[in-house]
Formats: C-alpha cells, structure tokens, sequence
C-alpha cells in the first residue's frame, strides 16, 4: 500500500503535514536518545499504535482534528522515550518552576491520553463502528481505564520479568509506591475532562446526543 500516493489523491494536505512533523520528532528522539534499550521498549507501543492507523487508513479515515491530537500525543509519547519518562528535561523544567517534588512528565503523558485520544476514540465508535451516539460518548471512559490498565500490566511485566535491567527507568516511579494508580487515576480525569468540554459544546451548537 503506497500511503503517500493515497494521501496526494486524497488530496489530504494536513495529514501529510502531520507525518512529516512527527517523523521529524520521532527521528530526533532517536538521534538524541540517553538510552536506546529503553527507547526501543518505549516504542513498541508507537509502532503498533502506527501499524493500526497506516493499516485501517482505506477503510476508514479520522477527520483531520483527530489526526492532530494522535500527532500531538504520539510526539509527547516519543519525547519521553528519548529519555526515561522520569529524567525528562521538559518535566525538570516544570518541576522546578512548580517547586514539585518529582518530576511529572509521565503523568502529563497520561493525562494528556485521556484528554487528547478522547475524539479520535470517540469518532471510531461513532462514525465508523456505528455505535448510538450516547454510547459512544462514555465507550472512551471505559477504553481509557481499560488499556490504562493494560498498559500497567505491560509494565510490571517488562520490567519484571522481560527487561529486569531497564525496569528502574522503564517504569519512573521515581520512589512513589501508587505510582500505577495515580497514572490511571490522571488518565482517567483527562477522558472525564474531554467528555465533558465535548458534550457542553455539542450541547451549546444544538447537537443533542441522541440514540440515532
């Protein structure tokens, strides 16, 4: 499948815009990376969650709004892995203009899957999957806390059991025992936040959320 070629007869300009962008980010990650073990493992998501969007493209296409938050999230996602999430030097910047005890890259990270994916998840269960809207407003609720769970599951066993050597900084817990916990709770809040902003704009430009 040649995506480029489909995306010039497509004549999706943005689109492209936002592949070169994140190429671009991604490359750089790479280049720069203080650790390439872990900048591998932090990856595998990103491929996969690449695989998904190259490989469902002919059958079903986002509008150009959602491509730009999964560009916005996956650039966040591959910064952080061109450190650890917990030696991040955006979040050490934060953390001292915040006077906060840790450095919170990875929770805006977190925070920023439930906010950003909330659209795009919402626009998959609307308008390709065909689901009644009131549905597939609280669907991307349940996704969240389910492949946030998932998600730190994964952890526990890559830096466990599959990669002992890379867990410390796979992980970033950085001493806090509730770490999981507070990265669901924060993912959880941003979906909450999205559907809400969603659901009062909907509301104030006269699209109800019906059955239909």
């Amino acid at each position: 499948m040649n995506l480029f070629g489909s995306l010039k007869r497509r004549n999706n300009s943005l689109l492209l815009v936002y592949i070169l962008f994140f190429i671009t980010v991604w490359a750089n990650s790479i280049i720069g990376t203080t650790d390439m073990a872990n900048w591998i493992i932090e990856n595998t998501l990103t491929v996969l969650s690449l695989i998904f969007l190259f490989s469902t493209y002919q059958s079903f296409r986002f509008n150009s709004f959602s491509y730009l938050l999964l560009c916005l999230f996956l650039c966040m996602h591959v910064y952080g892995s061109k450190y650890s999430y917990a030696a991040n030097p955006l979040g050490f910047y934060f953390q001292e203009l915040f006077n906060s005890p840790r450095n919170q890259y990875d929770r805006v990270v977190h925070f920023s899957f439930g906010l950003l994916l909330f659209y795009p998840m919402w626009e998959c269960f609307s308008k390709w999957k065909k689901y009644p809207k009131n549905i597939a407003l609280f669907l991307p609720m349940l996704l969240v806390v389910f492949v946030g769970a998932i998600y730190e599951i994964i952890e526990w066993l890559v830096a466990d059991i599959f990669f002992t050597e890379q867990g410390i900084s796979y992980l970033g817990t950085q001493g806090d025992i509730w770490d999981a916990q507070k990265d669901m709770a924060i993912a959880f809040a941003g979906v909450c936040i999205a559907t809400l902003l969603f659901y009062f704009y909907s509301l104030s430009n006269g699209k109800l959320l019906n059955k239909n």
